[in-house]
C-alpha cells in the first residue's frame, strides 16, 4: 500500500503474565493497525501503518490498549526499515566483547540531552556508544541480577525499553 510502511511496537514490561500476545494483537487490530503479528512473548508487535511520526504510532498503540485490554505498556515504535539499518551497521562489531555477553539495545524516545562520555561500566554491565535514539550495551550475566536495566535506567530514566540484539534482527525479518 502507498503511504504505509512496517513498524514494530517494543511495550516495556510485557510479559506472558501480564499481557497475552493474541490479546494484545487483536487490540492493535481493532485500534485500527493491520497485518499486526506478535514476535515472541515479551511485547514485540509488527504492524503497517500510514507512514507517520513514530512518537504519534507509539502514542496510537498505546490508546488501543487502553481502550481494548483496559491497560496499556509504555511503547516505543520504530520502523523495520530502521531496524535493519541498525542490523547493517553493526554496532557491537568494534568492541571487543566476550563470547557470551548479551548484546541489548535500548530505544529511547529523543536522543540523550547531554554528551555521554562512553563506556559506562558498572558489574560487568556496559553501555558501549549511542545512535540517535538508540543506545548499545554488553553484559554478562551476573549473581547480582539485571545490573544492565538499573545502569540504563540511572543514565537514561525509565521511560526506555530495551530489546536483545536478537530480538531486534528477528523483528526486522
Amino acid at each position: 500500500m502507498a503511504g504505509t510502511q512496517r513498524y514494530v511496537a517494543f511495550l516495556r514490561g510485557v510479559s506472558p503474565l501480564n499481557c497475552k500476545m493474541a490479546e494484545l494483537q487483536r487490540a492493535l487490530e481493532q485500534g485500527g493497525f493491520t497485518s499486526v503479528k506478535t514476535v515472541l512473548s515479551s511485547g514485540n508487535a509488527l504492524f503497517m501503518a500510514r507512514t507517520t511520526a513514530e512518537a504519534a504510532l507509539a502514542r496510537r498503540v498505546e490508546e488501543a490498549m487502553n481502550e481494548h485490554l483496559g491497560r496499556s505498556f509504555f511503547t516505543q515504535v520504530r520502523s523495520v526499515a530502521y531496524l535493519r539499518e541498525l542490523l547493517d551497521a553493526a554496532p557491537f562489531e568494534r568492541f571487543q566483547l566476550a563470547a557470551d555477553a548479551k548484546r541489548v539495545v535500548t530505544f529511547l524516545s529523543e536522543p540523550p540531552p547531554r554528551k555521554l562520555k562512553l563506556p559506562v561500566e558498572v558489574d560487568g554491565a556496559r553501555i558501549l556508544a549511542t545512535a540517535g535514539s538508540a543506545v548499545f550495551t554488553a553484559y554478562v550475566r551476573s549473581p547480582k541480577g539485571p545490573v544492565f536495566m538499573t545502569l540504563l535506567e540511572k543514565t537514561f530514566g525509565k521511560n526506555i525499553t530495551t530489546r536483545t540484539w536478537d530480538t531486534v534482527a528477528k523483528c526486522a525479518s
